[in-house]
């Protein structure tokens, strides 16, 4: 298991945190994790964007094309 300070929500203030047991496989990556506090749990999640595409000449993003 592995331990995390974050803000607790219910607890109102910083809380360690871990990972329970994972049944994903994910061990101690697993994006769910439990307050040691109260019990409360969170997700952390990560999403990656593209940057847009820039204009070379003005700097303003380039228009959105569609694929055929």
């Amino acid at each position: 298991m592995s331990d995390r300070e974050l803000h607790c929500d219910t607890c109102g203030g910083v809380q360690p945190f871990e990972a329970p047991p994972c049944a994903d496989g994910h061990d101690a990556d697993c994006p769910e994790l439990v307050c040691t506090g109260c019990g409360a749990a969170v997700l952390i999640a990560t999403f990656a964007f593209r940057a847009p595409r820039l204009d070379r000449r003005d700097g303003r993003p380039a228009p959105h094309r569609r694929a055929a």
